[in-house]
């Protein structure tokens, strides 16, 4: 029997473990014996690229698979700009796509829309690239929207049209077939992106943790969104006593988008929260707590991750 019931099947689409956060061969083990789908790293730790550091976890799991005779959970690699306060590069993205990145995350805690936000160790006023380690940084107080832009990344230009060089990175991504996050951009960055994704064709590309201050999505919005292509990405980060959202909330925002447009992740990896297949297990448990039915909880943490990320999933008995 499984260590964790309630996990077999799920697909994380947003999972951490890089420096001073879980291990991903521990969580991926606990994965492959659980009958979990796969794993999106969103951030690992590792020499080498994102690619490099997933393969050599895919290799040593397959080892320990195949000695435990299970299957090993799938496990795929992300590639996020502006990590480390680096410029974005349409040239660094297409290097992380052809060296085996199948998802793209825009910047996150470097983005504007961050930094005016929250409070942040992430940086110095004025200076975008600091090599001083996170915890040594001076804690800065939210920024005011130009100040923010200023000091972290913005995909925008002065005529509210995307930089050129962040049209080029969603075309290399459609180009790839790969997926999109789009990260901590702002209500107009999304649109843009959203906008310029439907030009292209693409329909690989979601938007995270909707409830949260970064995000901040209505309903309505949500709903918009969707039919546009996007999908939801909804979060234990928002469950959590860290945000503390309402799940009558959140499901209920998903009964009225529809299942097929939205996903469950953990957002997982941090101190604050318990590892991604405890998570998993939670947002699923409070997903048939509060009203989704079998078929839609299927929708939502395995069947929509596996077509974004291009894999065929079993559907559980008992799910048509």
């Amino acid at each position: 029997p499984p260590e964790v019931p309630g996990v077999q099947g799920a697909i994380d689409t947003h999972c951490h473990a890089h420096a001073g956060q879980q291990d991903a061969l521990a969580v991926a083990k606990q994965a492959s014996r659980n009958g979990m789908g796969g794993i999106l790293f969103k951030t690992i730790a590792g020499e080498g690229t994102p690619s490099d550091s997933v393969r050599s976890v895919q290799e040593e799991l397959d080892r320990y698979c195949e000695g435990e005779k299970i299957a090993p959970t799938r496990l795929w690699s992300a590639y996020g700009i502006g990590r480390g306060w680096s410029e974005i590069s349409y040239k660094a993205v297409e290097e992380h796509l052809d060296d085996g990145c199948s998802a793209v995350w825009m910047p996150v805690f470097t983005h504007a829309n961050t930094l005016m936000t929250v409070a942040t160790r992430s940086y110095e006023p004025g200076h975008v690239a600091n090599a001083a380690p996170i915890r040594e940084r001076p804690l800065h107080p939210p920024l005011s929207m130009e100040e923010a832009k200023r000091a972290g990344h913005y995909l925008l230009d002065d005529h509210g049209k995307l930089l050129p060089e962040i049209v080029d990175v969603i075309h290399i991504v459609a180009d790839h077939d790969a997926v999109l996050s789009f990260g901590h951009v702002s209500r107009q960055e999304q649109w843009m992106i959203t906008d310029e994704l439907k030009k292209y064709g693409h329909k690989k590309a979601f938007i995270d943790h909707p409830f949260s201050p970064f995000i901040g999505l209505s309903v309505d919005e949500m709903k918009q969104f969707a039919a546009a292509g996007v999908k939801l990405n909804f979060t234990w980060d928002e469950l959590s006593p860290l945000l503390g959202i309402d799940p009558m909330d959140m499901f209920g925002a998903i009964a009225e988008v529809g299942a097929e447009h939205c996903m469950l992740a953990s957002d997982a990896g941090e101190p604050l929260f318990p590892d991604s297949i405890e998570c998993l297990r939670l947002m699923r448990a409070y997903a048939e707590a509060f009203g989704m039915t079998p078929e839609d909880v299927y929708k939502l943490s395995c069947a929509n991750a596996a077509e974004l990320l291009g894999v065929q999933v079993k559907e559980p008995i008992g799910v048509k």
